[in-house]
């Protein structure tokens, strides 16, 4: 067992504790083939699965055929890929088979959405290559099945994460994560990849900032050969969504700040044609459904939703396709409560609300790549503003509040949201939001300046990133540093509705929902720099049905 480290106990002031991390037993052939073997040479990125629904799910991979054909390249040949799920690892009862052919076209890149299956049941997948010298087996898949619509499933279990910026640490968090073996799916908030040229532990491939459609494909597949990586999305289905470094930082509809239009020196081009390069690269490297199919061209819609059962509906939303431009003037600006300027989009908030009815399901689970609750901070030294706007721009240096790329800079489409789910009595909704480094707990007011009289609508839980910088990273210091207890005091005590802050730790949250709570469990990393870095527990808050409100608890769901 993991026991906790030094950080844990003085960030929680709890010992003795252990995490509740469960070891899986080892899947006949699930493990990464040996490096240098052909099955390695054949399927270097992997196999992953998602968008689980009671009777299908997406599976994926990617074949290398030749030594030519690698990512990005457009070379190498068309080739036909077998690809089989079973109700067993060794694969004595298979259940579905079919061919799939793929070339340079999509990057040999291989997406199936595999049909006729049984509701809420583990599956195995796997794909072969057949070639002159024999058949290639990638490793093992293991995919599950979501619960029938009308099914009362006692509980479900989410891992979710965001912000994995491979130059920026080791991924023992999609190692934490892939150690379990109770987990149904794992959910990804967004900014699975990043987008930039800088090197700290690990150099990005290509070394320079992606444009081009072969970029994007070469930074995917970097990705997919972390092993860690692979063996989260070998383990459990995936239900991911974009933010903004899956194309640039800080992206809208028809811009972003880090882009350079025009074509001359230093010119990056169309804005429009750099994200559709970089959304074709996601719909085809990702195992995810856009507008609805695994089929390549059908769209780009990535916001969707995911029923289980009716403990829970998952929405997971795309908060960079449609929203305006950010504000500039942070605090100053009030056009971030312009009716007319959203961040949705006016046909996404409206699938949105409308999804949002007791009858669907009872817990109703929002996927939010930004924060969806209010904030005010008030002021704080210089040199600690400075720094947690690298996070996201969060404060102003007056003290007054707004951070224009959350919902705080689109207030309109907040307050539709609010109302609806106060004029129709919705109950039970939670918000799982990732992108701002750090841990939060919150409970969502309807109306922050008059809470906690004026009482909650719903709860958010938000994770802290896999590895990019948080507020010690930033500014240098050790964990609980005096800047860094100060800034999270100075966010609480203006915030009533805020619980749980941490600016200092890299992890992942696990989800657990029953019909009486749902409760967060927020788990955390050694360095980020060390691939063997411990897992271990250290904060825990519940909402119980009903209620609105979260409080903290004593221990992670075992």
């Amino acid at each position: 067992m993991t026991t906790l480290d030094r950080r844990t106990v003085l960030a929680t002031g709890t010992a003795g504790v252990t995490a509740a991390v469960v070891s899986a037993p080892a899947l006949p052939g699930a493990a990464s083939a040996s490096p240098g073997s052909r099955a390695a040479r054949v399927f270097a990125h992997g196999v992953a699965s998602g968008d689980p629904l009671p009777h299908a799910v997406v599976i994926w991979t990617r074949v290398t055929p030749t030594s030519a054909s690698r990512p990005g390249s457009g070379k190498g040949p068309q080739v036909a890929v077998r690809w089989e799920v079973a109700k067993d690892a060794r694969f004595d009862n298979v259940v579905r088979r079919g061919v799939f052919r793929t070339g340079p076209g999509r990057d040999h890149t291989v997406k199936v959405d595999v049909g006729g299956l049984a509701p809420a049941t583990w599956y195995h997948y796997r794909f072969v290559l057949d070639r002159s010298d024999g058949p290639v087996k990638s490793r093992v898949g293991r995919t599950r099945t979501a619960p029938a619509a009308d099914s009362h499933p006692e509980r479900l279990r989410l891992g979710f994460a965001s912000c994995s910026n491979l130059p920026e640490g080791f991924f023992a968090a999609y190692r934490g994560l892939a150690a379990r073996d109770d987990l149904h799916a794992i959910v990804h908030l967004g900014d699975y990849l990043y987008e930039s040229g800088t090197k700290k532990v690990r150099a990005h491939k290509p070394d320079h900032e992606i444009v081009s459609l072969a970029d994007y494909r070469q930074r995917h597949a970097q990705y997919k050969t972390d092993p860690h990586l692979q063996d989260a999305h070998a383990k459990f289905p995936w239900i991911v969504t974009w933010d903004d470094h899956e194309v640039t930082n800080d992206a809208y509809r028809n811009g972003a700040e880090n882009h350079t239009g025009g074509t001359g020196e230093g010119g990056e081009g169309s804005y429009a044609r750099r994200r559709a390069r970089a959304h074709r690269a996601y719909d085809e490297w990702m195992p995810a459904r856009l507008d609805g199919t695994a089929a390549l061209g059908d769209g780009t819609r990535l916001y969707r939703r995911l029923r289980f059962g009716r403990l829970a509906e998952l929405s997971m939303l795309d908060l960079r396709s449609y929203r305006d431009r950010q504000v500039e003037t942070p605090g100053l600006d009030s056009s971030v409560d312009d009716p007319d300027r959203t961040i949705t989009g006016k046909e996404q908030l409206r699938w949105l609300t409308d999804g949002l009815d007791n009858d669907r399901a009872q817990w109703k689970l929002i996927g939010n790549s930004v924060m969806f609750a209010p904030l005010k901070v008030a002021a704080l030294p210089g040199d600690v503003v400075a720094a947690i706007n690298t996070l996201s721009p969060l404060l102003p240096q007056d003290g007054a509040y707004a951070n224009p790329d959350q919902w705080d800079g689109y207030t309109a489409d907040r307050r539709t949201v609010l109302d609806h789910l106060q004029a129709q009595e919705v109950s039970d909704t939670v918000f799982l939001t990732g992108d701002i480094h750090s841990a939060w707990a919150i409970d969502v007011p309807v109306d922050a300046g008059t809470y906690p009289v004026s009482g909650t609508a719903a709860v958010e839980f938000v994770c802290t990133s896999v590895t990019s910088d948080n507020l010690k990273d930033v500014l240098g210091t050790p964990p609980r540093a005096a800047p860094n207890l100060a800034a999270e005091q100075a966010i609480l005590a203006a915030n009533q509705h805020i619980k749980y802050l941490n600016f200092d730790d890299h992890g992942f949250c696990v989800l657990d929902v029953t019909a009486e709570r749902t409760q967060c469990d927020w788990f955390i990393i050694g360095s980020r720099t060390d691939r063997r870095a411990p897992v271990t527990w250290t904060k825990s808050f519940v909402t119980q049905s009903g209620s609105s409100t979260v409080q903290e608890v004593a221990a992670p769901v075992r």
